[in-house]
């Protein structure tokens, strides 16, 4: 392309006198030009080391005979927007970055691109962005962060949230608190459990975009230093053999990562990311595809928040490739998928090992013989909704009880605040969906709120919104039709009795219809107003959540 469009030819010596401006010299214009999309800035903890990632991976790219070159994409930190009207941002992102790559690259014409993410919006946000512009690319991103230590145990972000809910219930003090938010996040890297950024960086690796390591390796491990530099030379091959993202990104590939994503026990945000990956890729979604594939595929870890592992000691087991070796012994991935090794998937883990059975069950052990995230549907969500089940305490498998309703997640957190709610409730928190929200709030504060108090095994909770992926507990999100575009959700009262049953897939408010009927007569939908800008374009054409929450559908 660069050759072709850019340098090449006498009509283009006013693009080569801008190549000179920026010091590059003939030779460096003569050799393939790689971009390198660096997600690098100084708020977010995930991505403060990105800048040595982006070094390395520069000099990957030159060793391996390319001409590497710089430019940025935005990132916002979950934890820190979480709780505020900053949430409403994040999930927004995702397509600013993708579109703002793709105009990068189409404006300056790249041979290949590397991409350097790490946290929850911009990972996707860059595989929509790869797979929309289909030039060889790879990617690598910054690493996980090593689990905190209190009082001797490991522990990780959830764990923080949730001690803000121990702390108003009285459990623990202010100086124990402290001694939590001290100490939760000791190094730079994407939050230690198995949150939404590192389950896009392990899905990364099944979809095969990027290297063995992308989504275990920590942060602050000289191992990822080499990881990055292995990422910029094999852009190289990927460009001298025409392989692009869509030759890897298919249909078999999107199967594979929803498996991966079973066995792993991903957030829920991954059944946004990957039909939103899959739309831009061309591949059909169905969202009834996860339960098909949960029913075959065993859980087989328990990261945080589900369990007490972490990202390091699932590395340290033999990372996302011992897992995808565990899983292939019952053929459940197709492993003739082609990756970015320029191998197959199968090739690539065929010396996978699994070194602790405790942290990557074996597949005659697991954790259940169904996998982490389950679909519901029911006349309270006909389009369906997502929940984490593989975070659930088992007595809340099957839970029925009265509604308490909130119209917004800062209501509602200040009501469990407020003892108000009480075991055997069922929270429901509606208006904060993809267009209601507008953006689909994620929601930690709230659900760590319930768990820290103790009161996750007694309470569900139900939204038309998102929730993190540090959730853990009868948390099901994503609720379709949303409150806004006139789903049931709008119109539950207080009181109202929900059955939720989770190995059925079920969800059911139990109102007769005629009841029903006379209250989508007399309540009216909240719909937000005053918006500007980028939320007001958002709420206008952002899909429903079963649909991925996407602007644009291919």
């Amino acid at each position: 392309m660069v050759k072709e469009n850019i340098v090449e030819g006498f009509h283009n010596a006013p693009h080569r006198s801008l190549y000179h401006a920026l010091g590059m010299t003939k030779e460096e214009q003569a050799r393939p030009l790689i971009g390198i999309v660096s997600s690098y800035n100084e708020i977010v903890p995930g991505h403060m080391n990105l800048d040595k990632i982006v070094e390395a991976v520069k000099l990957g790219v030159a060793m391996a005979g390319g001409t590497p070159i710089v430019f940025p994409a935005i990132a916002v930190c979950d934890g820190i927007a979480m709780g505020h009207t900053g949430m409403k941002y994040s999930l927004i992102t995702r397509d600013i970055i993708a579109d703002s790559t793709e105009a990068m690259v189409r404006a300056h014409g790249f041979d290949g691109l590397v991409m350097v993410p790490n946290c929850d919006k911009n990972v996707p946000g860059l595989l929509m962005a790869a797979a929309r512009l289909n030039i060889p690319t790879i990617f690598v991103s910054g690493g996980p962060m090593l689990a905190g230590r209190v009082d001797g145990k490991k522990t990780s972000l959830s764990s923080m949230f949730e001690a803000v809910g121990a702390y108003k219930a009285g459990k623990i003090d202010e100086k124990q608190l402290t001694v939590c938010e001290e100490n939760t996040c000791p190094t730079c890297g994407s939050c230690s459990g198995m949150y939404t950024a590192n389950s896009m960086n392990c899905l990364t690796e099944v979809l095969g975009m990027g290297l063995r390591g992308n989504g275990t390796i920590p942060a602050v491990y000289s191992a990822r230093i080499e990881l990055a530099k292995h990422a910029g030379m094999q852009v190289m091959e990927l460009v001298k053999k025409n392989i692009c993202p869509r030759d890897i990104m298919t249909s078999a590939a999107i199967r594979n990562a929803l498996t991966a994503d079973m066995a792993l026990g991903c957030s829920t945000n991954s059944m946004l990311h990957l039909p939103a990956i899959a739309n831009e890729c061309g591949v059909e979604w169905n969202l009834d595809l996860a339960n098909e594939i949960s029913e075959k595929t065993p859980n087989l870890c328990h990261l945080a928040p589900a369990g007490h592992t972490y990202m390091e000691d699932l590395n340290e087991a033999g990372g996302v490739y011992a897992v995808l070796k565990e899983i292939s012994k019952l053929g459940l991935l197709d492993t003739s998928a082609m990756t970015c090794t320029g191998r197959t998937l199968g090739e690539n883990i065929a010396d996978a090992v699994n070194r602790d059975p405790e942290v990557i069950r074996p597949v005659e052990n697991p954790y259940s013989k169904t996998g982490g995230i389950a679909v519901l549907r029911g006349n309270l969500a006909p389009d369906g909704c997502v929940v984490k089940r593989s975070a659930v305490a088992p007595e809340m498998l099957v839970h029925e009880g009265p509604a308490k309703v909130f119209e917004s997640e800062e209501e509602a957190i200040a009501a469990i605040y407020g003892g108000k709610i009480e075991k055997g409730d069922v929270v429901v928190i509606r208006y904060e969906g993809p267009s209601g929200g507008p953006g689909m709030r994620e929601m930690l504060s709230p659900t760590s709120a319930i768990a820290g108090m103790g009161l996750d095994k007694d309470v569900a909770l139900i939204t038309d919104g998102r929730f993190s992926g540090a959730t853990r507990g009868a948390s099901i999100g994503h609720v379709s039709p949303e409150a806004v575009r006139g789903g049931l959700i709008a119109y539950v009262q207080n009181g109202d009795r929900i059955a939720i049953n989770i190995p059925e897939y079920s969800i059911e408010l139990k109102v007769e219809e005629s009841e029903l009927q006379k209250r989508r007569e007399t309540m009216p939908i909240q719909k937000k107003t005053g918006l500007k800008g980028c939320l007001a374009r958002y709420a206008a054409q952002v899909s429903s959540a079963d649909r991925g929450a996407v602007i644009n559908e291919f």
